[in-house]
């Protein structure tokens, strides 16, 4: 009997050898020789869509890698335990990875008391240990049921023991001088220009209060906040989280007054913001399955053709919000057979619209029809990066002083293709690739696979919970709702009013 793999929340490593295999056909599926493991098969990991996985095993035990051909007979039934509990479950079509594995989803609008059946099934015969019995309370999204044991918490989700990037962050402030940011922080970043929001979160409750004109997209930073509040304990903290594009603390370690720990989405190399995900992906996570198309999950599912009949071009579409990307037009123009650039919308340029000319939108998913994927910067890092990763095609990253918070652990020349700032080598690079299919290819796999384990959902919300832990460790004295904060109600939402069936946690319980 095949074993599932030790760190059981992690997608299975495939050796790059047997990716590239061709030939023969293989063996036909073994439904109880194959594979499932991953977070939606445990009851204490609510997400908004939970997943788990499925690696195609043959007759032979060796693991398909590539799809079984015709049409796909893996499919998914999840049903309440109880007959008397009826339960609205969105469970759509496995996602083929295309290698052998499949992506499952499903997404609960109920709570279940006693808890769900969820069987795996090959045509009508069941899939390595299926049915999998999750014994209720089975918590929905919008559950209002934290677990006030945060280690537990954490355990149950197999979060990491260290993040290097939030080491890397904190290393500029051993301790946090909340007076001085109170003092500081609406100085210096909360002018009518700002993109400033103070948060306090006391007793599990969000609150919180705007600084600057441009902070709209604080709807993103309440819902995460939010969510994670739903599912456990969070520290006592007060904190100011910065909504804008650009990194804001330029101040150096060394320097008298010192930097301040202003938390943003986006770092760069001159900065010492503390990053997060980016909205982007964290609301599409959030969001997956009821109102955005591309998240970490779906985009797996969508990667275009297999490598042999990608087209062999570099590929870019999107804004004029760097003049790099107006370069990586014109070099598409002079060397059609190598590149295929364009810009879909223009306002920082618009004068070159006319010389350049403007690209017809093309879907995400489209994108993956090329085996190469350009990288260029937008107004800073690019955000659709983690998207490329998870996809097939080899990346061709723009070298930057921006990042996000997983580039830390991705390698260039094994995850990805470098390419210099000024787009020189580009050409060069593409050729290279050209000429070394093989070697391309197993870099894209390589990043491809990490990007994977890095970007799994689960993994956003033990990254933000590991920041906030980080952030209230170092604060120098106790959080207080401020005037003119304002609590952050829930959201209304279409899932049905959660029971939670296991005692609200409490300060002094702890």
């Amino acid at each position: 009997m095949r074993r599932l793999p030790g760190a059981a929340l992690l997608p299975l490593p495939l050796p790059l050898a047997l990716l590239v295999a061709a030939g023969a056909p293989e063996a036909p599926v073994s439904a109880p020789r194959s594979l499932v493991w991953g977070p939606g098969l445990r009851v204490g990991v609510v997400l908004p869509v939970r997943y788990f996985y499925l690696q195609a095993v043959n007759s032979e035990g060796q693991n398909l890698t590539r799809s079984p051909p015709g049409q796909t007979l893996f499919k998914v039934v999840i049903k309440s335990l109880s007959p008397k509990e009826l339960v609205r479950i969105h469970v759509p079509k496995p996602l083929d990875r295309n290698d052998g594995t499949f992506l499952m989803r499903y997404r609960m609008y109920e709570t279940v008391s006693e808890g769900l059946k969820i069987e795996v099934l090959y045509g009508d015969e069941h899939v390595a240990q299926s049915p999998y019995i999750l014994k209720g309370p089975v918590y929905h999204e919008y559950c209002e049921c934290p677990e006030g044991d945060p280690q537990a918490w954490q355990k149950t989700l197999s979060c990491p023991t260290k993040e290097p990037q939030i080491a890397k962050d904190f290393a500029s402030f051993p301790s946090i001088n909340l007076q001085q940011m109170l003092n500081e922080v609406p100085k210096r970043f909360g002018d009518e220009r700002g993109a400033i929001v103070h948060y306090t979160i006391l007793n599990n409750r969000i609150y919180r209060r705007s600084l600057g004109k441009y902070t709209d997209f604080k709807m993103f930073s309440d819902e995460i906040l939010l969510s994670l509040a739903r599912k456990v304990l969070l520290p006592d903290i007060e904190l100011y989280i910065n909504l804008g594009d650009w990194p804001l603390e330029h101040r150096q370690v060394n320097e008298t007054p010192g930097p301040l720990p202003i938390i943003s989405w986006c770092g760069s190399l001159d900065s010492r913001d503390i990053i997060l995900p980016t909205y982007d992906i964290t609301h599409s996570t959030l969001e997956a399955m009821r109102g955005v198309t591309n998240d970490l999950l779906s985009i797996q599912g969508n990667t275009g053709p297999s490598w042999i009949n990608k087209t062999e071009k570099a590929f870019f579409r999107g804004r004029d919000s760097r003049e790099e990307r107006l370069q990586l037009v014109q070099l598409s123009k002079e060397n059609p057979e190598l590149l295929d650039a364009g810009i879909t919308g223009y306002f920082f340029f618009q004068e070159k619209e006319k010389e350049l000319g403007k690209a017809k939108l093309t879907g995400f998913f489209d994108f993956f029809k090329y085996k190469y994927q350009v990288n260029v910067d937008g107004t800073v890092a690019a955000y659709r990066y983690p998207y490329l990763m998870l996809g097939d095609s080899l990346v061709l990253k723009q070298d930057s002083t921006y990042y996000e918070h997983f580039y830390m652990a991705l390698t260039p020349w094994k995850h990805y293709v470098p390419i210099k700032r000024n787009l020189s080598d580009l050409l060069e690079k593409v050729k290279w690739a050209k000429e070394n299919d093989g070697e391309a290819r197993k870099i894209a796999k390589e990043g491809q696979l990490a990007s994977r384990e890095l970007l799994q959902p689960h993994r956003l919300f033990c990254y933000y919970y590991r920041v906030l832990q980080k952030y209230a460790e170092r604060q120098s004295s106790k959080p207080k709702i401020r005037d003119g904060m304002e609590l952050v109600p829930q959201p209304d939402d279409n899932a049905s009013p959660c029971q939670c069936l296991r005692e609200r946690p409490s300060r002094e319980e702890l």
